[in-house]
């Protein structure tokens, strides 16, 4: 049994990527959010481009970083899929050098993450930004930078966390999932069943009634649209 889960609004509060655009990128970062919402490309070539108008240092974006807060049951779930044996592997649509800031904050820095790679280098006196897609992202349907769908391909049953569009895709691909926010509309509207959160702190208890009965090959069964 493995369980994938979201960052951006699921395991964060705030939405890291779009903290450091909106501090630190140059204004035309919008109009590519702009396009990419009404589909005129995929959110890999979006990220890469936003991410290319950073305008800031290192020190700048990590003191930014260490203003994002998790959610506050994150780290007892965390807690007790490890004493179950239950892999936890983040995989995220954004950028992999923010996940892993904001969990070394939090004591967490031993995750498994799947995510948008970043790097930066220093010239003509200021440090510029570039993001590289996840190796999984090699034909993705969606354009994402990371091909959600490929990295929770497994022979093990899958449970996966998420709250929004980068998680659309890979919602009926799973054995068991948890959704909150956009993601509840998403599973309703195409009657994907699933377990509805809004907390970790209400999640752990769902899944600790839920994951006895869990088997593949039965995924109607074991879902909840209740909250």
């Amino acid at each position: 049994m493995q369980v994938f889960c979201d960052f951006d609004g699921t395991i964060s509060i705030e939405d890291a990527t779009d903290m450091v655009l909106s501090r630190f990128a140059d204004p035309e970062w919008e109009d590519i959010e702009r396009q990419w919402k009404q589909g005129l490309m995929g959110s890999g070539e979006c990220m890469r481009r936003q991410i290319a108008l950073v305008q800031a240092s290192r020190q700048d974006i990590d003191a930014l970083l260490d203003t994002a807060s998790i959610d506050p049951g994150f780290e007892e779930f965390l807690s007790y899929c490890r004493s179950s044996d239950l892999p936890v592997t983040i995989v995220s649509d954004g950028v992999d050098y923010f996940i892993r800031h904001i969990l070394a904050r939090h004591g967490i820095d031993d995750m498994a993450i799947v995510a948008n790679v970043l790097t930066y280098c220093f010239a003509d006196g200021h440090e510029s930004y570039s993001l590289f897609p996840s190796p999984t992202a090699n034909g993705c349907m969606s354009g994402s930078g990371v091909c959600k769908c490929r990295v929770v391909k497994s022979p093990d049953l899958q449970i996966y966390i998420g709250d929004g569009r980068s998680d659309f895709c890979v919602s009926d691909k799973v054995d068991l999932i948890f959704a909150k926010a956009k993601l509840i509309d998403y599973c309703e509207d195409r009657g994907i069943p699933h377990v509805a959160f809004e907390t970790f702190t209400d999640l752990l208890p769902k899944m600790k009634a839920v994951l006895p009965g869990v088997t593949r090959g039965q995924r109607a069964l074991l879902h909840s649209k209740t909250a």
